[in-house]
């Protein structure tokens, strides 16, 4: 809205200052700032009321060290980092960008889906929470909504190189390129460490006498939204954990929109341009923000916790943004963390209940899983397990960013 009204200030009565509202980079620092403030200075409140509400979390005895202590602490606290997002967004960013509508639909959906989550724990005393088909159903429905709108919306195009053409000599694929001027529709993606590093997705329906692409793309958003978002629900399990490793994904991703959705920078990388990716900036600035503020309440000692309300709703987010900016392919190595915790679930599952069905007893490969908890149980404080867990997602951002040249 800011965006509109200053450009129209500075369009008809060149008011100073006005136009700097033009300047991506000025308006996702402004988003960051703003969503931190919103999540500072709002969070208290919140707390209170949620405290004044008796919003707290009901805990299960684990027998993990310090886990009775947060026995009432106020849960629900993702609500205020979904305010700090989407406010500074709404405020800065273009609302005809289809990448800001579809970022916003994402965010909405998600976060009502884990409210009821958490509203049925909270309110209705149920510990189970919303049963976990109707949760995935949840998923599917807004997982197809983004595959179908990142399928076949006419706005959602890259811009594929063409070699520059001098004397009648066809560059070569070292010398320069230059950028077709129209976007064109198109199902590529990012592999990473690949010279040509590009994948499309209409290679695997070569043998198909109809285009059957668009199912398979839409299947494949699906399962990232879903296993993304499930990742996240998992990681949030100990004081900020979850809020500083989707900080530092965050972050990452912004980068990888701001150089994707710039022509220079772009072709000097030689990677994928994409036109109006670049607003998706100001999305990641303020969702970095937003996680940023939310762990100075958060952090060991928990004054408050996300709920399913912030984990679904940031794992969600991280999905969308990685299938828009074309980066879901390094996924498992951007977002580890997430992978690492969901896999050590489905490995002590799947290992429980091999072992009860062979040797008539459950036999366990951690001592308690999400592996966060397997720490816990070999008495490493949890705020060490947590900053431990940041360096490890920081090198992997780095390594992600490493991608860019590393081929």
């Amino acid at each position: 809205m800011l965006y509109y009204l200053f450009t129209y200030l500075d369009k008809h009565f060149n008011l100073i200052g006005a136009g700097v509202f033009q300047y991506i980079s000025f308006r996702a620092g402004a988003a960051a700032v703003l969503s931190l403030l919103i999540t500072i200075f709002f969070g208290k409140n919140l707390i209170d009321y949620l405290r004044k509400k008796q919003v707290g979390e009901s805990i299960r005895d684990l027998g993990l060290e310090g886990q009775m202590q947060k026995k009432g602490t106020p849960t629900m606290g993702g609500i205020i980092i979904i305010a700090a997002i989407l406010i500074p967004t709404l405020l800065l960013a273009k609302l005809d960008n289809v990448y800001i509508v579809l970022l916003i639909t994402s965010t909405v959906g998600l976060g009502l889906l884990g409210f009821l989550d958490d509203y049925i724990k909270v309110f209705r005393k149920n510990k189970e929470g919303l049963a976990g088909r109707f949760k995935i159903v949840g998923q599917v429905i807004i997982g197809l909504i983004v595959g179908l709108t990142l399928y076949f919306n006419q706005h959602v195009v890259i811009r594929e190189k063409r070699a520059v053409v001098a004397s009648g000599v066809i560059a070569s694929a070292n010398d320069d390129v230059m950028r077709s001027n129209e976007g064109i529709k198109s199902t590529k993606t990012t592999v990473p460490f690949l010279k040509d590093n590009e994948f499309d997705y209409h290679s695997l329906t070569p043998f198909l006498d109809q285009d059957y692409t668009w199912i398979i793309y839409v299947l494949t958003v699906v399962v990232i939204l879903t296993a993304v978002s499930n990742g996240a629900n998992m990681t949030d399990g100990i004081d900020g954990l979850a809020a500083g490793t989707s900080a530092i994904i965050g972050l990452t991703l912004a980068i990888f929109a701001y150089l994707s959705g710039r022509i220079d920078f772009s072709s000097y990388l030689n990677i994928m341009y994409i036109p109006n990716l670049g607003e998706l900036v100001i999305f990641c600035t303020a969702f970095v923000g937003a996680c940023l503020g939310f762990l100075w309440y958060n952090a060991y000692p928990a004054q408050v916790f996300m709920g399913d309300t912030g984990s679904l709703t940031l794992g969600g987010i991280i999905a969308v943004v990685a299938l828009a900016v074309r980066k879901e392919l390094m996924i498992p190595i951007l977002c580890g963390i997430f992978l690492v915790e969901s896999l050590s679930v489905i490995m002590q599952v799947s290992y429980f209940r091999y072992t009860k069905k062979k040797y008539g007893e459950g036999r366990r490969i951690f001592l308690m899983s999400p592996i966060h908890h397997h720490y816990q149980k070999k008495n490493i404080h949890e705020s060490k397990i947590v900053t431990r867990f940041w360096i490890v997602g920081i090198l992997l951002a780095i390594f992600s960013l490493a991608t860019l040249k590393l081929r």
